[in-house]
């Protein structure tokens, strides 16, 4: 099933891929975000299964791009592993995310040590999120397909399924419920993705780029964390 993704080859810095079939991300927590509608750079923390740090993710944008595109904004985004060598570059283009423009659609590359290893399109859908996951020639060798209600509701999860291009689900990238604080007072996230063990490292490497591609699309929402403050602020108090 996975022959057609599945190379000898793995670029420097991604050999602690080739053992392992899941990743956990983490957001930083940075309870500013409580207090002030403006966006602040995201940083993460990518872990294996049993808690071994993988690599650590910095944002790299200006604060006016942040400001005026929000969610949107274009970003670059570099990956380090425990040495705080960068395996990884991020990039992330300008574009429209409305369904009602499928001209202009979400685009991330992924590059690695040697060059470009994979990238991330979103393809054209009314209402499901869906994207295709591209080898280094632009080749399409994984499908992600998300829920219709792209938000983890109290004690579940939002479920992005990967699959085969034969239509075999392979494996998933979750949006963990963080529990109430983080999820009304800040956009700080938890997901977790699987994979097979044996997938090439660059397609692993592609796909956590599709889930922090993911994060920002449907889960970076700032005036949440306004409206959580003004829930509390407007509660009944025992007489």
């Amino acid at each position: 099933m996975c022959m057609a993704v599945c190379t000898p080859n793995c670029p420097p810095g991604l050999e602690y891929l080739t053992g392992i079939d899941k990743l956990r991300v983490s957001q930083s927590v940075d309870f500013l975000k409580v207090f002030t509608p403006f966006e602040f750079v995201n940083e993460y923390t990518i872990k294996s299964a049993v808690g071994d740090h993988v690599f650590s993710a910095k944002e790299d944008t200006s604060c006016c791009n942040r400001f005026c595109c929000s969610t949107l904004r274009s970003f670059d985004m570099e990956l380090v592993d425990k040495s705080m060598k960068r395996v990884l570059h991020l990039s992330r283009p300008l574009r429209c995310q409305s369904c009602c423009f499928p001209c202009c659609l979400q685009e991330l590359e992924v590059t690695g040590s040697n060059g470009v290893i994979g990238y991330v399109e979103q393809n054209w859908s009314f209402w499901i999120p869906k994207f295709s996951i591209k080898n280094q020639n632009g080749e399409t060798v994984l499908k992600i397909v998300g829920p219709c209600l792209t938000f983890a509701t109290c004690c579940s999860e939002a479920v992005f399924k990967i699959f085969a291009t034969d239509g075999t689900q392979i494996g998933q990238i979750n949006k963990q419920w963080s529990g109430v604080g983080k999820e009304v007072f800040t956009d700080s996230d938890n997901f977790e993705i699987s994979f097979p063990i044996d997938l090439d490292a660059r397609m692993k490497a592609t796909l956590l780029g599709a889930l922090l591609l993911i994060e920002y699309m449907y889960f970076e929402n700032v005036p949440t964390n306004l409206i959580g403050l003004l829930c509390l602020s407007i509660q009944p108090r025992p007489a």
